[in-house]
């Protein structure tokens, strides 16, 4: 039944899409186009219905037709294509059959970088399963490359056994996604669902419907350079205007000082000299109030420092970039029910806690598809130490299969 999830996952993560903050076009790469081209050639040769590549946002759709006479709703399960930002050229899987949970495992040949249980004890998870590393160059690519396999297989299996009952089932692959645009322009008309999941998630059991709600503030600072040797009283050296700037955010409100719903500043780039520097963080927390105390609170550090000087010194480009989708999912939990008694039918314990980030569910609930996440099945992602288990990959199809069986019942 599985037989074609790991070649299938093979074949993806070999090949390169990963995306690019700094590009003006939908997808951001030529590699994801590429993929899409791939995938939609994929479905259609699996027996999909109506798949089609959308030129306009990237996304490759294709839809399984109900085999049952009587109404169900309708159920998307999507998946993004692009890779983190990090290196995903050249990606040679490594297997390791039968892991004892114990050992350390060499991803290289020189024996740089290893997977030991000291540094990731998640590794005890995974005693008699066969895991896929890297070879220590590279991303895997799990992220989520895993949950297009699984979605595709579970589709496979689906065409192949009749049997089992399901509504209308549509699949999307889209773009961007680690570059948090890739479901800007999705079309929830197009998709027409009545709610999806994204395979997007990381361990077993992982059942998400909790996110962040996210912003991103860009800071242009502008000093006046002098020699320094005659500045006092007139130099303003705007790389000292950033750092006072950034010590009057809380110390402790940091990403590798918080957790669970705890949300945080986090300072991504710090770059320039005396005359100008640039500074780009994300605000992230899972309370709406707190959100928005958060960038109030960096309009108020840039008005106070601006009034000490003669004219605007501190200029803030803040914009929002998604909302935490609890807020619609919440109105109806029958779709997190479905899929936490999925789970608990294929003897998984549901690990229902809330995101430290978002999925495209995230935008894609507030445009009227909730969308909750479900695990995937990566570990240690978007590095050389990623990994995911097979095993757990086939659990992840059960599940997508269970749902729409599920989804049938009156």
């Amino acid at each position: 039944m599985y037989e074609n999830l790991l070649p299938r996952f093979l074949k993806y993560v070999k090949t390169e899409t990963r995306s690019d903050a700094t590009s003006t076009t939908t997808p951001s790469t030529a590699t994801q186009i590429a993929f899409a081209q791939e995938l939609k050639k994929e479905l259609e040769e699996l027996g999909l219905s109506d798949v089609f590549y959308n030129e306009e946002n990237g996304f490759v759709m294709g839809t399984l037709p109900s085999n049952v006479d009587y109404p169900v709703r309708s159920i998307g399960f999507i998946s993004h294509m692009d890779t983190a930002d990090f290196n995903a050229v050249g990606v040679n899987p490594q297997i390791i059959e039968n892991y004892d949970g114990e050992s350390t495992i060499v991803l290289d040949e020189a024996g740089q970088y290893t997977l030991n249980t000291k540094d990731f004890p998640n590794l005890k998870n995974y005693e008699g399963q066969t895991l896929i590393t890297t070879d220590g160059s590279t991303l895997l690519g799990a992220d989520d490359k895993a949950g297009i396999a699984e979605i595709m297989t579970a589709m496979e299996i689906l065409l192949k056994n009749p049997t089992i009952p399901h509504g209308e089932i549509k699949v999307a692959f889209g773009p961007d996604e680690e570059i948090g645009v890739g479901a800007d322009k999705f079309d929830v008309d197009q998709f027409n669902v009545d709610f999806a999941y994204t395979i997007d998630g990381g361990p077993l059991g992982e059942l998400q419907y909790e996110t962040f709600s996210a912003a991103q503030a860009n800071l242009t600072i502008l000093g006046k350079n002098v020699h320094p040797g005659t500045a006092k009283d007139t130099m303003i050296n705007a790389l000292q205007l950033a750092i006072d700037f950034h010590n009057q955010l809380p110390a402790d409100e940091v990403p590798e000082k918080t957790e669970g719903y705890e949300g945080f500043f986090h300072l991504m780039a710090l770059t320039g000299n005396p005359e100008e520097a640039t500074m780009s963080y994300i605000i992230r927390d899972h309370n709406r109030e707190k959100f928005e105390a958060r960038k109030a609170l960096i309009s108020n550090i840039q008005e106070k420092m601006n009034q000490a000087f003669d004219q605007e010194r501190i200029k803030v480009d803040m914009f929002d970039q998604y909302y935490n989708m609890k807020e619609i999912i919440e109105k109806d939990m029958s779709i997190v029910e479905l899929a936490k008694q999925a789970m608990l039918d294929l003897a998984i314990e549901p690990v229902i806690e809330p995101v430290r980030g978002g999925t495209d569910g995230s935008k894609i609930s507030y445009m009227g598809i909730p969308t909750p996440n479900i695990f995937a099945g990566g570990e240690n992602m978007h590095g050389r130490f990623e990994f995911v288990s097979l095993q757990v990959m086939e659990k992840a199809t059960d599940v997508i299969v269970k749902i729409a069986e599920l989804n049938t019942k009156k």
